[in-house]
């Protein structure tokens, strides 16, 4: 299987509208790839295969090692871009709600339980306090912390939202009817996605071999002396180098994601990869930079 470059035409690159992309993720989530939906797109149109006269054909299996809130994977699957998908997040609250969703039996409760619940300052405090809980109530309690924290963070430490959006306090971010139909698409798609609960690069290197496959690889970015990882995902420490070296042997294509620093541009100047640095926004509207790299 062969690709065209996605690294072409850089000049037209501009910043994406994420209210143009379909929001399809239970989570809000720190670095979370919606702005980057539109390159994803393009990267998997552009597969062709060269027996079958350059017609193109779209990837037997999309793989995302590091998911999070799975925006990419979503998509992917949504629209067709890939035969099937797997999902791969070692984070336990994160995986639970995966798991919680793909399960057939618990997905409906949780959504009855986030239509139901009375989001207050005391229910909130109550819900985090509590400890030895099922796997469906833990999912609850993470969607419930990733709305109510600053920012969407997950990891130990993060703080609640005190002010909010338009004054509105703990409950700026709280759609329960938005995000149980969320749930609800997601469930649709559950026969054509695996979730792993699991290391990202374990699973990378189960399929070094697949020339079929496409992967997403999207890390906690803490090399190069960028800590901004560590303060917004519980598993934030990596081996960047070993991420670099598994990458370089994949013989199916990858498209890894970066923060734009000397360190990760050294490792992939090392392996020989491509970098291409593209616009985006930030949570705070900042416009920033972030690279894309692929072999």
């Amino acid at each position: 299987m062969q690709q065209m470059s996605l690294f072409q035409n850089t000049h037209n690159d501009r910043i994406v509208n994420v209210a143009s992309v379909p929001q399809r993720s239970s989570f809000r989530y720190p670095g979370g790839k919606t702005w980057l939906v539109p390159y994803i797109r393009r990267w998997l149109a552009s597969y062709v295969r060269q027996e079958l006269d350059l017609r193109p054909v779209r990837p037997a299996h999309f793989i995302e090692p590091f998911a999070g809130g799975g925006i990419v994977s979503l998509t992917v699957t949504a629209e067709k871009l890939a035969d099937r998908t797997t999902i791969v997040e070692i984070d336990e609250d994160i995986a639970s709600v995966w798991q919680t969703i793909f399960d057939e039996e618990n997905w409906t409760w949780l959504t009855h339980e986030i239509v139901g619940f009375d989001l207050t300052r005391q229910n909130v405090e109550a819900l985090l306090e509590r400890t030895q809980l099922t796997l469906k109530e833990q999912a609850f309690r993470t969607l419930v912390r990733n709305r109510v924290n600053r920012g969407g963070i997950l990891a130990p430490g993060a703080g609640v939202i005190k002010e909010g959006e338009n004054g509105k306090g703990i409950r700026s971010r709280w759609y329960p009817a938005t995000l149980a139909k969320r749930i609800q698409n997601i469930v649709k798609l559950r026969d054509r996605i695996t979730f792993v609960a699991g290391d990202g690069i374990r699973v990378l290197q189960d399929h070094l071999n697949d020339p079929d496959a496409a992967f997403f690889i999207d890390p906690p970015y803490t090399v190069a002396g960028k800590k901004a990882g560590t303060r917004l995902y519980r598993y934030s420490e990596i081996d960047h180098e070993a991420l670099f070296e598994t990458a370089s042997r994949l013989r199916g294509d990858f498209l890894m994601t970066y923060d734009d620093v000397r360190g990760v541009r050294e490792l992939a100047a090392r392996y020989d990869f491509e970098v291409r640095a593209i616009p985006m926004k930030n949570t705070h509207h900042a416009r920033n930079t972030e690279l894309l790299i692929r072999s």
